[in-house]
C-alpha cells in the first residue's frame, strides 16, 4: 500500500535533479543498463538504485538508464531475464560520441558468471561480451560486474581496447555483505561511496579495492581481490570521459 507514494515521491525527486544536472553536456552520452540479479537479499536493488541516483546527479537523462530488477515490486524496472536484459545491450541508442555503462550486482557462481535468478541461470563473460559486440563495440564502455568471483569478467574475451571493467572480487574469490541487514554489498558500498571522490576510473578501480580490503579485515574474512582490465583506448579516462 506504501509503494505508490512512495514512487510518486522518487519520480518526482528524479525530475527535479534531471532539471538540475541538464547543463552536464558529458551526462547526455551515456546510456547505462542497471541490472538486480536476485531478489533474495534488498541489497542488490538498493545497489541498483543508488547507482541510478548517482548517474541522475551527474546529468545522465533519466531516460537513458535502463534498470532490470528480479523483483516485481521494483517500480519501474524491466525483468531481469537474459530475453529482455541482453537485446536492451545490445541495441543501446548509443550516438556516435556515445558511451555505454554496464552496472550488474548480484550473487556469482565460480566458473559460470553472474546470478540472473528469473532464469535460474547465470550469465558468462562470453554471453555479455557477444552483446557488448552490439552498438556498444565502437564506443567506450564501462562494466561493473559485483558478485562472488566476478573476476572472470576482467578476463578474455570481455577485455577490448574500449572496455574498463571492474569486478568485485577475482575469478576464484567470494564477495561479501549480500545478507540481510545491509543496505549494499561490501564492494557496492564502497563504489558508490568512491565515485564521487575522484575524476578517473583507475582511481575509482584503487580507492574501491582499498575500502573493500579494509571492510573485510574488519569481518574476517578471506580477501576477495576486486579486479580491473583497462582497454588501451580508455587507459587513465577520466570518469566522464
Amino acid at each position: 500500500m506504501r509503494l505508490l507514494p512512495w514512487l510518486v515521491a522518487t519520480l518526482a525527486a528524479m525530475l527535479s535533479m534531471q532539471t538540475g544536472a541538464a547543463a552536464s553536456p558529458w551526462g547526455q552520452r551515456w546510456q547505462a543498463v542497471l541490472v538486480a540479479g536476485d531478489d533474495s537479499e534488498a541489497v542488490f536493488d538498493d545497489g541498483v538504485r543508488a547507482f541510478a541516483w548517482f548517474l541522475l546527479r551527474h546529468g545522465v537523462p533519466l531516460s537513458a538508464i535502463h534498470r532490470f530488477s528480479t523483483s516485481p515490486r521494483e517500480p519501474g524496472a524491466a525483468p531481469a531475464t537474459a530475453t529482455q536484459l541482453l537485446p536492451e545491450i545490445s541495441r543501446l541508442p548509443v550516438a556516435a560520441n556515445g558511451r555505454c555503462l554496464i552496472f550488474i550486482t548480484s550473487h556469482g557462481e565460480h566458473g559460470k558468471g553472474i546470478w540472473v535468478a528469473d532464469d535460474d541461470d547465470t550469465l558468462s563473460p562470453k554471453q555479455l561480451a557477444r552483446t557488448l559486440a552490439g552498438n556498444c563495440a565502437a564506443v567506450p564502455t564501462v562494466v561493473i560486474a559485483s558478485s562472488c568471483y566476478s573476476g572472470a569478467f576482467a578476463a578474455p574475451p570481455m577485455t577490448a581496447p574500449n572496455r574498463i571493467v571492474l569486478t568485485a572480487s577475482r575469478a576464484d574469490r567470494p564477495s561479501f555483505g549480500c545478507q540481510v541487514g545491509r543496505t549494499y554489498t561490501v564492494y557496492d558500498e564502497c563504489l558508490l561511496d568512491t565515485l564521487p571522490q575522484v575524476t578517473d576510473w583507475q582511481a575509482a578501480y584503487r580507492r574501491t579495492a582499498a575500502c573493500v580490503h579494509r571492510r573485510e579485515q574488519e569481518l574476517d574474512v578471506l580477501p576477495s581481490l576486486p579486479q580491473a582490465w583497462f582497454g588501451a583506448a580508455v587507459r587513465g579516462s577520466y570518469l566522464w570521459f
